[in-house]
Order: C-alpha cells, then structure tokens, then sequence
C-alpha cells in the first residue's frame, strides 16, 4: 500500500504544476484547450445519463477510502447497504476502496444493484471488485460524478470519512437549503465522530445566523444501521415509490 507521505507531490512538482498553469498562453492554446474540456465534460455528462437513468431508486454511501476491512465502520457500511438492498434500494459508491467497497459489497451480496461513479486520481482510487459489470462508470471530472450522485439518488449515508465525504455532504445539504435540488433524506452515521464538526456549525453558523433552525433539520444523526435504513424508508413512506424489487 503507498504510505501517505509517497502519495504528497513533491514541493518540486508543485511548483512545475504552478509555473505551468499561470502561464502566458496564446489565445489559439486557451480556445483549443477549452473546448476540448468541453466536448470532455459533455462525453462524461451523456455517459453518466444514458447508464443511470434506469437503475431506479438508489441510496448514494459515503466515507473514507483509506476504512480498512477489519474496521468498524467498514462492517457498518456492509450492514447499511445490504439492508437498504433488502428494502428494494439500489446502491451508489464511488467506486472504490474502503467503505466504498464495503457499501458495493453489501448490495452484492444482497443480491441487489451495486453501482459505481469511480474518479481517476493519482493514488488511492481504484475500482473495488463488487460493482455490477455494467454499473462502473469512470469520471475525470469531480463535479460532472457529483452531478450523477445527485440526478440519481433518493438519499445519502455518510459514514465518517475525509474531505471528499465533507465535500459530498455539503454539497447535497447546500443545494437542497436553496432548493436547487428536491429535497432528500441525509444521513451522518456514528454521532461520536460527527459531533465535533455540529457542535461548531451550531455554536457559531446557527448562533452568529448564518444559516436558520430549519436548516438543521436537513440532515439526521444515528448510530446503528437499523437507524439509518430506517430514516430512509420513513422518509419514503408518503411518497409513491418503486423500489428495485
């Protein structure tokens, strides 16, 4: 396994990468660059739709890449994605190691749709071995995979992860406080972990105004697996819809 430390680009790289981006470019370099970004962007955008658009109702699973399997959070994942798959939910990772793939193998084993939007980087991203053959999409853009999360999730677990989950959770939890996006239920799993990161939004975002009461109510707290299936289905029970059965 690479160390953290092998994964850190060098401070000589880092200055390459600088110098070459901030760069004097000619007006033909900028437009040939760019447009090539686009017509990238579009391929991923179409890709990404013509495959999701008929896996059905899916629970998108966050948390951190580096969950070894022996790790709680790791078994809990599992738990929570064969659960939801009992209930007729299809399963959304990102693709890749740790819980990831205790989520994918969870929905595998479960015997229900086991879904993966894996991202292309550099080190630590691989794609885990239980994502449905037809089901594993590659992105090389992080916001073009956070749109398929979004198009096509009806909720999200987000166990305790890095950065990448942070970005995710407040993704979905910004959009849907200014109802950019239907709302849908959120939900953090292991208090323990998450308290810290609640008590400062609401010591001071709810306290100096920032954001309004309601607004932590768009995400629920719990424990177990059974919590968080269960809030799922709650959510769900006033609405018409067809699980993957």
């Amino acid at each position: 396994m690479i160390s953290d430390k092998e994964k850190e680009p060098s401070a000589e790289k880092i200055d390459d990468k600088v110098r070459k981006a901030i760069s004097p470019k000619s007006w033909n370099e900028i437009k040939t660059h760019d447009s090539w970004s686009v017509f990238k962007v579009m391929s991923e955008m179409v890709d990404g739709f013509e495959k999701l658009a008929r896996i059905g109702p899916c629970v998108s699973i966050f948390g951190s890449a580096r969950t070894r399997e022996d790790h709680e959070h790791y078994r809990l994942a599992e738990e929570i994605a064969y659960l939801l798959t009992k209930k007729g939910f299809g399963i959304v990772t990102g693709g890749g190691p740790g819980v990831m793939e205790a989520a994918n193998k969870g929905a595998h084993f479960a015997g229900g749709k086991s879904v993966g939007l894996n991202i292309e980087l550099p080190h630590e991203q691989h794609s885990n071995p239980f994502i449905d053959n037809d089901k594993l999409l590659s992105f090389d853009y992080f916001f073009v995979r956070k749109v398929m999360f979004m198009k096509y999730s009806q909720g999200y677990i987000i166990l305790p992860g890095g950065f990448g989950t942070l970005d995710e959770m407040f993704e979905a939890i910004t959009l849907i406080q200014t109802h950019k996006m239907v709302s849908f239920p959120i939900v953090l799993v292991k208090s323990d972990y998450w308290k810290g990161l609640i008590d400062w939004i609401t010591e001071h975002l709810l306290a100096e105004k920032m954001i309004s009461e309601g607004d932590m109510r768009l995400f629920r707290l719990v424990d177990t697996a059974e919590e968080a299936v269960t809030h799922i289905q709650k959510f769900y029970e006033k609405y018409k819809i067809k699980p993957n059965f």
